[in-house]
């Protein structure tokens, strides 16, 4: 099984696009894993060529408003690289992205 802290893994998928304005599917977008919480990565590539593809992979979490406002309140707000760094982590480990790729860091943060 895999967790983020102490929430469980509930769906690892390959997921498709559903354009909302032509309502064409693209299929196999790349690997989302979700969890019981709804936290999720999703690992993809990106680029349109055969050489020079990007890997890109997406973190989300959630914090419902009131757990915002506590933090706020306490000063206990984690920055966003603090909050995410397990799903990081696991993210990074479950993939094998430094073995497969060669590279310990991204080359871009956004």
């Amino acid at each position: 099984n895999i967790f983020v802290y102490s929430t469980p893994c509930v769906q690892c998928d390959s997921f498709s696009y559903t354009d909302p304005v032509d309502g064409s599917v693209t299929k196999n977008q790349g690997l989302r894993i979700i969890f019981e919480d709804q936290s999720r990565f999703v690992l993809r590539e990106s680029g349109t060529g055969s050489s020079g593809a990007t890997l890109r992979l997406y973190m989300e979490q959630y914090l419902a408003p009131s757990e915002v406002a506590k933090a706020l309140h306490s000063g206990s707000l984690l920055s966003t690289a603090k909050q995410l760094e397990s799903m990081v982590a696991l993210a990074l480990s479950q993939t094998k992205m430094e073995e497969l790729t060669g590279r310990s860091a991204p080359t871009v943060i956004t």
